[in-house]
């Protein structure tokens, strides 16, 4: 059955069951019964046939009729069973129990109307009235029952509680009439059934203050209306829109609106009127009139303010439209507009508002431009409204006959107040889009204008050719090119290989051709080189032939000759360059592992080069790298690869061959040829004879599985050549790229070390050899390595001076040693420790601040320059001997005293003692070691003893370990030494027991140390 069929049989049955309840009072328990339910029924029946979106509201509002229903059923029973119902009685219980669901399930169509959303507005403008209409029902009907003398408690409660529950019934429904978008007729049918609820109940209450009610009166009308009606908009199909969201609406105040409110806000003075009129002695009810009087012009106040913040927003969305519109006007191109209408929707929507704006891709057609809201779902295929339940959508006619589609998705009251500036936006749009596309096709007619200039101007050659190949068009720059108009001549004569020309050409069936080469012959037939593109557009009727652009690019040809020799060529020698080596690497490589064959690679460094460039100048230094690059080409041939890698190194790679001696013969040739001194003259027309000497590292790809290895091999074997001694090579083998690693791995332990602070200190005693009372200590330094355990300096000295980290570790051990010797003497100051010697590397000595370093040191730890010896080796004058004597005399002028150390062992001569500011010699455990057996190594450690005395020098001799050796040397006169004799390398916890003071001998005068 139909909806309409389902409220016509409704319709009649209503006024059948309202003729019979007033026809035969009788039957009032059944009819009223009937009524009630039946409209109750309706209600959900009207809930099943048009499936709300919500369902809750509906069946609230069934509940409170069911409520309602029972009530008077109750009622009537009572009456028929002959009882008094009296009042109150049980039937009031369900009376008021009908008011939550009522009201519940009309404020639940309040939000669900408004999608969730907070209209202040619409509640401001609810409340006035529902304030206003309250007070009425207070004074006439409330205020009077509270004070009826005839009620009881209980009964008074009860008649208070119809119209605070009429009241909330009104506020529902003036909230509902005052919000969102238009009201469906359900709305209007629904506020009809409160309206005859609200009557009934008011004249019922003024019936029970009077206690004339009677049974089947005019009364009961009003509430068949509420019965009926409300059954009625439950089955209109409108009833579906009061329970879904509708468009957001900021209440305008119209002439309407603003009546209705004027006249609830006069609600109150005019009650005071009537009270005035009457005569009344005072006014009984004046301190709830005020107070509403009050609450009213706060509402209206608020709504006022309200309205005041519209119209600010209102200004700034127009302020805001109009910087919009200016950025629009701004734009040239689609882009610019996509990009300048981000900008203004950014501008519009409010800073605090969350927005998502997209475009579609632009599709061919035609459209009107429309503005629409639209739900999430209804959007256009590819089109999202970011996460917002609706957008505005509007379409968009685009250059070109293209339409395009715009989606701005935002909460749905942002959307509503947008929505007038978003449309004015969309016509703005339009007419910037318009715009575009007539500046574009007047540009479009300007350019055909302006290429038809550029054509006749070009450099490039333009031909157009029939199926023949003949020339039916030719541009002005033909003429130039060619030195004759081409024009009706086939361009098969114009190319030098015709034949070249017909391949290219039978290959336009298969679509356009660019940069296609071919030689021209030019003016006086000389040849040209030329870049051909060919367009086939016989089917184009503005054309109707091939189109064959030529461009002479004779000269770029050979500027690109020379660029790629230079790219691939070291500009100084004229030898390949690496990138070029590396390239011939890795094809040799390749075919050397296909064949089975040996491939070499030499790595080539000049050993004196850096010397030769700093003291006779690069331009000298330019002629050594070409000499030795010219000597390097004869010896290798033509079938090796001479390449300068940059700086003084060289490489080689060598042809295949069969065995690795072809690589290991070419290395030793380069080395005798290179032995050969070179003759260079410098700026001023002198001659030079300098070394070309080198070193070189070989390796062959017998032990490598890639190019770069190999390349890696070769530079190891450089490394290690170099390390063996100037003017030599060295092949690579397996076991050195080992030990490389293994260095390599210690240098990067050493400087994790020095961050860790690792290391530690061992002291071994320096005696004096007549009583062997100790005066001194030399300080060890010791590894403690995490996985090694204790480390002596043999494991990674050498490894800490090539790496640098030898500078950290020195001042490490510096610090610590004084430190440690400055507790020594602060504990015991009677001790027999005078000093503690501390080793000094050459590298850490030249570092720019080392005597600042060490006068920072004794500050630091609160030693004296006195207590702290430092030992140098002889190596250390070799180089910047001036600096390092000028270096040596400050550290002597702050107190610090210094050691030759190992003496005998280096470079420097008897000699040095005298020009050095040294004051100790420390004689090497070479010399010591023979002094029993050997009578010259006796006479000759006697000597330097003697010497030393003679230039006010102590001796101390290293590396005693014998009785016989300690009495040889103090019956030399040696006084100091150190050794396993007296004591190895100690803790510091056991120095302190072994210098316990005890009373100086009598020795014969020497230097002291």
């Amino acid at each position: 059955m139909s909806t309409r069929a389902v409220r016509a049989c409704f319709g009649v049955w209503i006024l059948a069951l309202a003729g019979v309840y007033y026809a035969v009072p009788d039957s009032h328990l059944f009819t009223w019964a009937a009524l009630g339910y039946s409209s109750a029924a309706m209600v959900l029946v009207g809930v099943r046939k048009h499936r709300p979106q919500r369902r809750l509201p509906w069946i609230l509002i069934s509940l409170a009729l069911v409520l309602f229903t029972t009530g008077d059923t109750w009622y009537n029973l009572e009456l028929v069973l002959g009882r008094d119902p009296g009042f109150p009685g049980p039937a009031d219980l369900f009376y008021l129990l009908v008011y939550p669901p009522l009201a519940a399930g009309l404020l639940l169509l309040v939000r669900a109307r408004g999608g969730g959303a907070a209209n202040r507005a619409a509640l401001l403008d609810a409340l006035v009235p529902t304030v206003g209409l309250g007070l009425l029902a207070w004074v006439y009907w409330i205020a009077p029952c509270a004070r009826a003398e005839d009620l009881s408690v209980l009964g008074k409660l009860v008649s208070i509680g119809y119209p605070l529950g009429d009241v909330l019934v009104l506020a529902m429904i003036l909230r509902m009439f005052t919000g969102a978008g238009r009201r469906p007729g359900a709305a209007a049918t629904l506020g009809a059934a409160m309206v005859g609820l609200l009557a009934a109940d008011v004249f019922y209450g003024q019936s029970q203050l009077n206690s004339a009610w009677v049974l089947g009166g005019p009364v009961d009308l009003g509430w068949i209306v509420f019965y009926s009606v409300t059954g009625f908009a439950a089955l209109s199909p409108s009833m579906r829109s009061l329970s879904a969201p509708g468009e957001p609406v900021v209440p305008e105040m119209g002439r309407h609106r603003l009546f209705w409110l004027t006249t609830a806000a006069l609600i109150a003075p005019a009650m005071l009127a009537v009270e005035y009129f009457v005569g009344r002695e005072g006014v009984v009810d004046a301190p709830v009139i005020a107070v509403a009087a009050a609450v009213m012009f706060l509402l209206v106040l608020g709504r006022v303010a309200d309205l005041a913040r519209t119209q600010r927003a209102a200004g700034l969305r127009e302020r805001a439209l109009r910087e919009a519109v200016a950025l629009l006007n701004a734009a040239v191109t689609d882009v610019g507009v996509a990009a300048a209408i981000r900008q203004a929707v950014a501008r519009l929507i409010p800073a605090d508002q969350q927005y998502h704006l997209q475009f579609s891709v632009p599709e061919p057609g035609t459209a009107a431009v429309r503005v629409r809201l639209a739900a999430a779902a209804d959007l256009p295929d590819g089109l999202e409204s970011g996460g917002f339940p609706h957008a505005l959508c509007t379409t968009q006619q685009l250059p070109g006959d293209r339409v395009g589609t715009m989606v701005l998705g935002a909460p749905d009251p942002v959307l509503h107040v947008m929505r007038p500036a978003f449309e004015t936006l969309s016509a703005q749009i339009n007419a910037v889009l318009e715009r575009i596309a007539l500046t574009a096709e007047v540009s479009r007619r300007e350019g055909e204008a302006r290429f038809r200039t550029l054509i006749q101007s070009a450099s490039d050659v333009i031909l157009v050719l029939d199926s023949d190949g003949v020339i039916r068009y030719a541009t002005p720059s033909a003429e130039t090119l060619f030195g004759a108009d081409p024009t009706g001549a086939p361009i098969a004569d114009l190319i030098a290989a015709p034949e070249a020309l017909r391949e290219v050409l039978d290959r336009m069936g298969a679509g356009d051709l660019d940069d296609i080469e071919l030689t021209a012959v030019g003016a006086g037939g000389r040849a040209i080189e030329i870049e051909c593109d060919l367009r086939d557009l016989r089917d184009d009727p503005t054309v109707g032939g091939l189109v064959v652009t030529l461009r002479d690019v004779t000269a770029r040809r050979g500027l690109e000759s020379d660029l790629t020799h230079q790219a691939f060529h070291d500009a100084l020698t004229g030898l390949a360059n690496r990138v070029l080596f590396r390239d011939r690497l890795e094809q040799a490589f390749c075919v050397a592992e296909r064949d089975g064959a040996t491939l070499g690679v030499l790595f080539v460094d000049l050993d004196d080069f850096k010397e030769v460039n700093d003291t006779l100048g690069h331009a000298v230094g330019d002629q050594l790298l070409l000499a030795v690059a010219r000597r390097i080409s004869a010896i290798i041939g033509a079938g090796s690869t001479a390449a300068r890698m940059g700086g003084d190194e060289f490489a080689v790679l060598v042809e295949q061959s069969d065995t690795v001696d072809a690589a290991e013969t070419v290395a030793a040739r380069l080395v005798e040829a290179l032995e050969a001194p070179i003759e260079v003259f410098d700026g001023d027309g002198g001659t030079h004879v300098v070394s070309g000497a080198a070193s070189i590292g070989v390796a062959t790809n017998r032990e490598a599985e890639s190019a770069t290895e190999l390349l890696r091999h070769a530079d190891l074997a450089l490394y290690l050549a170099k390390g063996n001694g100037k003017s030599g090579w060295r092949r690579y083998q397996s076991d050195l790229h080992t030990a490389m690693v293994q260095r390599l791995e210690m240098r990067t332990a050493l400087h994790e070390a020095i961050e860790e602070e690792q290391f530690v200190l061992q002291y071994q005693p320096i005696v004096e050899l007549a009583d062997q009372r100790i005066t001194g200590v030399e300080a060890l330094v010791r590894w403690q390595h995490p996985s090694r355990g204790l480390l002596g300096p043999f494991f990674f000295v050498e490894a800490a001076e090539e790496s640098g980290a030898i500078v950290g570790i020195g001042s490490w051990v510096l610090r610590e040693a004084l430190r440690q010797f400055a507790r020594w003497r602060a504990e015991n100051p009677e001790t027999t420790l005078r000093y503690v010697s501390v080793n000094v590397s050459a590298r850490q000595f030249r570092t720019a601040d080392f005597a600042d370093q060490v006068r920072r040191a004794l500050t630091d730890t609160g030693a004296r320059a006195q207590w702290l010896l430092l030992e140098i080796t002889e190596s250390l004058v070799l180089r910047d001997a001036e600096k390092v004597l000028a270096d040596l005399e400050e550290l002597r002028a702050m107190g610090v005293r210094i050691a030759i150390d190992d003496f005998g062992t280096g470079y420097s001569s008897l000699s040095y003692l005298r020009q050095m500011p040294v004051d100790v010699v420390k004689l090497d455990k070479s010399f010591i070691d023979d002094i029993l057996t050997s009578r010259q190594q006796h006479a000759l450690v006697d000597a330097i003893v003697t010497l030393s005395h003679n230039l006010d020098l102590a001796v101390v001799a290293e590396g005693i370990e014998e009785v016989g050796q300690r009495a040889a040397l103090d019956a030399m006169g040696c006084r100091y030494g150190q050794g396993y004799h007296f004591a190895k390398p100690l803790w510091p916890a056991d120095i302190p027991e072994l210098t316990v003071a005890v009373e100086e001998p009598t020795v014969r005068r020497q230097a002291t140390v």
